[in-house]
């Protein structure tokens, strides 16, 4: 294995100029695109809170569950992800193409899942959101309110899914800029459609979260077209877009390769999902309200975590490209100052998020006592934002080098061993507040910095996966 050049500390942790200008280049784009939809999504929620609380819970149900496909498509696609990266850091277009087109596969085999489990599975999913305490009434409303608000948004899955595999083909490529600006002009759109429809203005229908739905799935048409379209007529720049529909081979020995390595990153997408949407189900135990805040607390904290989670693909993105060009010393100076600045960055993102937590709220219709929770919990998110951000920096330079394996354990599994077990317990069997169970749930993730850090500087993950296809 090549050895490290002598550096110091500081050289070690901390980028010249021309490092943090070429990671400018690449994550400035994904923290635009996904901020920005992260605030459409804000207004989204804010709208629909102006209907009332119930349909804000159904629609936080709803979008707890799609984001469990959300995720097995971003896990489904990483695996070759990976070796798309390290194939364009080699500069092999046609390996580039295959890993494309392996994509395209595996997307379409996940939406004909997806559709299978959320229309036969939907009612008793949506079910175990629902307190056994609620109201009849409002357990009846809630209900309808979340399965017409999935009908609609299931149609919306498809061009999503397809996006995403263009999109993460162009990002691997250091692309980052087409599905920024198709992002930002579909995020328009959803913001004018959920306008007109969910209000029902300028004689439009008055539909409330089923417009809403309306507008996010037309909105995903839109991206669609704009990337693919734009991808295709920009062969030099995308060169490795030319002929990629021609024939559609894809050589059995890399074929092998994605599936051993992009299996664990899709079960471990999956499961971190679903772990997610357990602990959202832990916390429902104490009441609908707390639904509504944790709505609230995810859709704001997601703004700022763009930070730390662009940094995280960037990561991704350069380690992959020096390790494909067989850099290892330069791909371990690389990771390590990623790492630093995403979490010198969240501490600066922590603070604003923390003075911001008393005002986000109070623009949504809902009770005081809603408003006033997810204030807290926003606080305690904020408390735990390096922890996040070491982590997640962690989670994707290991993810660069092609240790699969090693991320499933560090990832889901350390969510489903410790995460979730603490969140069941002081949810059903402690007196605590959701606010101090929803910090210890989250601060747990210490351990797992301390996991990473001895991983990332073991250098287990150092490895040219693509060199064999040369």
């Amino acid at each position: 294995m090549q050895q490290q050049p002598s550096l110091t500390l500081r050289e070690c942790l901390v980028g010249d100029r021309r490092f943090y200008r070429h990671v400018a280049v690449v994550v400035l784009p994904i923290i635009v695109q996904n901020t920005l939809s992260n605030v459409v999504s804000l207004l989204d929620n804010v709208m629909v809170g102006q209907v009332g609380t119930l349909p804000m819970s159904a629609v936080a149900i709803i979008n707890q569950l799609l984001f469990v496909f959300n995720l097995c498509i971003w896990g489904a696609l990483a695996g070759a992800g990976i070796f798309g990266a390290q194939f364009y850091g080699q500069g092999n277009m046609e390996g580039v193409r295959q890993t494309l087109r392996v994509k395209f596969i595996m997307v379409l085999l996940l939406l004909a899942i997806a559709f299978a489990v959320l229309l036969g599975g939907g009612p008793a999913l949506i079910g175990l959101y629902i307190a056994d305490g609620t109201p009849a009434a409002d357990a009846a409303a809630t209900m309808e309110y979340a399965l017409g608000y999935l009908r609609v948004m299931l149609v919306g899955l498809i061009p999503f899914a397809i996006t995403q595999a263009y999109a993460g083909t162009l990002r691997e490529s250091g692309q980052t800029t087409l599905p920024m600006q198709a992002s930002m002009i579909a995020m328009g759109v959803n913001f004018v459609f959920n306008c007109l429809l969910i209000f029902g203005l300028f004689g439009f229908p008055r539909l409330g979260v089923v417009g809403a739905g309306i507008a996010t799935s037309l909105s995903r048409f839109v991206e669609f077209f704009i990337v693919a379209s734009g991808a295709h007529r920009s062969v030099e720049r995308y060169p490795f877009m030319q002929g990629v529909f021609h024939g559609f081979a894809i050589e059995g020995s890399l074929l092998r390769q994605i599936i051993v390595k992009g299996t664990p990153l899709l079960l471990n997408e999956c499961l971190w999902s679903i772990s997610q949407a357990m602990l959202l189900q832990c916390y429902s135990v104490r009441g609908i309200q707390v639904i509504a805040a944790m709505n609230i607390t995810g859709t704001v904290t997601q703004i700022f975590n763009e930070v730390f989670l662009s940094l995280g693909n960037a990561t991704s993105i350069l380690v992959g490209q020096e390790l494909g060009a067989s850099r290892m010393a330069g791909a371990r100076r690389t990771a390590w100052r990623m790492i630093t600045l995403s979490v010198a960055s969240c501490a600066v993102m922590g603070v604003a998020l923390t003075l911001c937590s008393p005002i986000i709220p109070q623009i949504y219709n809902t009770e005081a006592e809603i408003r006033s929770l997810a204030s807290s919990v926003i606080r305690m998110a904020a408390l735990c934002m390096p922890l996040f951000a070491f982590a997640n920096a962690s989670y994707f330079t290991l993810r660069s080098g092609g240790k699969t394996v090693i991320t499933f354990l560090f990832d889901s599994c350390y969510t489903w061993c410790v995460n979730i077990p603490i969140a069941f317990v002081l949810t059903r069997y402690t007196g605590l507040s959701i606010v101090l169970v929803y910090l210890f749930v989250n601060a747990a993730d210490l351990i797992k910095c301390i996991i990473g850090f001895i991983l990332v500087k073991k250098g287990v993950w150092v490895n040219n996966i693509v060199a064999q296809e040369s």
